[in-house]
């Protein structure tokens, strides 16, 4: 499995999943609070701080015809206009500098999502160690060969589409000599239900493509993300708020400080648990492998006495006979004494079975 590297940060199988917290919209506007939205995701152990890299201008049109509307039946945004929407949630580019900046000096990787050239040249002279491209974008080949040519690591979100689509984004990115391409399954609701995750996709698009694969979670709740991990995910990305009672276009379906903390702490927990594809005990069960049941002398005997089910049976510890040998012995006579508590052995016992013994 090919593995990639972000400011020395390994990305890929054997190595953590990435887990990036995503600002998007949840700044609701505010400087000060996109900026201590980068301090709780440092705080709660993001690896990684993104934003997103648009104007209203850049990602749509000021027009009001129906396909410019969400649905009326919309779970979060209810017949808004495209525009008004994405003039709400956008971060403003002068924001964005001191945004990495913070983000850097917290220990995390801080990069954007770009939707337009002008958003991908912005981000290039902040030296953005990474881009992603947006599901809704997974079909603009231009923009993702664009994004791509930066020679920057490229994350590639899969919402919406097919397996062919995701195919000609990839080769796209790697027509431009960048191999350096990270795939995220998606589901673009916004909150998703889990039962539409579908994570059993991933091992499959990171095999048949061969890159790195990750989830950009829309759940609410770390369940998916963890179940994603636990199938080869190595990036996780979630919707971070200071609190959702806060409101705000995205709140809906962020995590809080202390979810995405939790969210850290399972999906490492989730990823040290895979171990290697082999059967067998492990280093850490020495101890109770020697717990196993065993043949143990379990009164008192004197040398002639016949083994039987009253003096000779299966207890812990295993130092004794395998349990499965008791028919091996069982009639034979003691050839010494032994006492109650010693392991029973072969050499305990006399060849023949005694005359009269229960194996007769």
């Amino acid at each position: 499995m090919r593995t990639i590297e972000v400011n020395g940060r390994k990305i890929g199988d054997g190595h953590p999943p990435l887990l990036i917290a995503e600002m998007s919209g949840n700044h609701n506007g505010d400087k000060a609070r996109a900026l201590e939205i980068v301090r709780a995701a440092a705080a709660a152990g993001a690896d990684a701080l993104k934003i997103q890299t648009y104007t209203a201008d850049t990602i749509t049109l000021d027009v009001d015809r129906p396909e410019f509307r969400l649905s009326a039946d919309h779970p979060l945004w209810p017949h808004r206009r495209l525009y008004d929407l994405y003039l709400e949630a956008h971060t403003p580019w002068a924001w964005h500098k001191d945004i990495f900046d913070l983000a850097g000096e917290l220990g995390m990787l801080a990069f954007s999502a770009p939707f337009d050239p002008t958003a991908i040249e912005f981000l290039d002279q902040l030296d953005v160690p990474m881009m992603k491209v947006a599901s809704s974008e997974i079909t603009d080949l231009p923009l993702i060969h664009a994004v791509a040519a930066t020679g920057r690591p490229i994350i590639i979100s899969t919402g919406t589409a097919t397996m062919g689509e995701i195919d000609a984004a990839v080769r796209t990115a790697r027509s431009t000599g960048n191999e350096d391409v990270i795939v995220l399954g998606c589901t673009a609701s916004y909150p998703a239900p889990p039962d539409a995750s579908n994570v059993r996709a991933l091992p499959v698009i990171r095999d048949a493509l061969d890159v790195p694969v990750g989830l950009s979670d829309h759940t609410m709740g770390i369940g998916a993300s963890v179940a994603a991990v636990a199938l080869g995910a190595c990036v996780i990305e979630k919707h971070l708020t200071l609190s959702r009672d806060d409101g705000g276009v995205d709140a809906g379906f962020s995590l809080e400080p202390h979810e995405f903390r939790l969210l850290v702490s399972e999906a490492y927990t989730a990823w040290q648990s895979l171990g290697e594809p082999v059967v067998g005990p492990k280093r850490v069960e020495s101890e109770v492998l020697g717990l196993r049941r065993s043949l143990y002398v379990t009164r008192d005997v004197r040398a002639g006495d016949v083994v039987s089910p009253e003096n000779v049976r299966s207890v812990r510890p295993a130092a004794g006979l395998r349990t499965d040998r008791f028919d091996e012995i069982v009639g034979r006579r003691f050839c010494r004494d032994a006492v109650a508590g010693t392991p029973m052995s072969l050499d305990l016992v006399m060849g023949d079975p005694a005359v009269g013994s229960p194996r007769e």
